[in-house]
């Protein structure tokens, strides 16, 4: 059965994007085709968007879903005569909320995603990813002191998007260091790391998906090897559970759900709000 999902919004539609993948993400014998919209801030915009849902609505298996969170009045109604299910999400919120704080929602657009409301935030967050990104692969150790956190693992165990993360989106600053072969013969934690031990966070994944993943970068090589995988994985497994550093499978999961763990297991705080 196919589907398609469209998120519309008249900002960026991230928060339309989140709600609404997290429900879809609930059905997983539908397949879905998810279709984001964003600033459709004018009834002639709608109008268009309105064309294109029931164009998919002619080829799916049911009425495409829509996840909005538009805020204009007319755009809305222009929306509404799409032949879709439709999902309003600021619509199923606010008007409760209105009841319970006694007040009337601003209707503002793009107001949750607004530089001008926190520039000290966004500010944080920009830093916290060119920081990421300096200290990308063990690339400046003499900057760990200012770490937040510093991630390990072997290569290609999503240590570099996992930083990424936490940078963009709590403002963290996250170094990540690279496990290779040389660090764990000995089975001890690499002497770079040392002096920041309480920072580190390790990460490993399955074999089998390991191989899977480096074989894209590196086909029929000795480093996408499974017999090399297999070892790198339990090496660095031995080497976590001897120096003490907690650690995650990171197979199972996405890189938002990996950055959340780690922040869990970690009690690292989030510099953003």
């Amino acid at each position: 059965m196919k589907r398609t999902a469209f998120f519309i919004s008249d900002g960026t539609g991230i928060t339309a994007e989140g709600i609404g993948q997290s429900l879809l993400a609930q059905f997983e014998n539908i397949e879905f085709v998810r279709i984001t919209i964003p600033y459709i801030d004018s009834v002639e915009k709608a109008r268009n968007a309105v064309e294109r849902i029931n164009k998919a609505a002619e080829g799916d298996d049911g009425k495409p879903i829509i996840f909005d969170t538009l805020v204009n009045s007319d755009v809305r109604e222009e929306i509404a005569k799409a032949n879709a299910f439709k999902v309003d999400v600021f619509g199923t919120f606010l008007a409760p909320l209105e009841a319970a704080l006694d007040t009337k929602s601003t209707y503002k657009v793009g107001k949750s995603h607004s530089i001008n409301k926190n520039t000290g935030a966004y500010e944080k967050r920009i830093e916290a990813v060119n920081y990421a990104l300096d200290n990308d692969d063990g690339a400046r150790i003499r900057m760990y002191d200012e770490a937040d956190i510093i991630i390990t693992g072997v290569s290609r165990s999503g240590k570099t998007p996992t930083c990424l993360y936490l940078a963009l989106q709590y403002g963290l600053k996250a170094a990540n260091y690279p496990i290779t072969e040389e660090d764990i013969n000995d089975q001890k934690i690499p002497a770079p790391l040392k002096p920041f031990k309480s920072k580190i966070f390790g990460l490993t994944i399955d074999p089998e998906r390991l191989a899977v993943i480096r074989n894209e970068r590196k086909p029929n090589s000795r480093y996408s090897s499974i017999k090399q995988c297999n070892y790198e994985v339990e090496e660095v497994e031995l080497m976590y559970r001897r120096e003490r550093i907690p650690y995650l499978n990171t197979t199972d999961y996405s890189v938002e759900e990996i950055a959340t763990r780690v922040m869990v297991e970690t009690g690292v705080e989030r510099r953003v709000k």
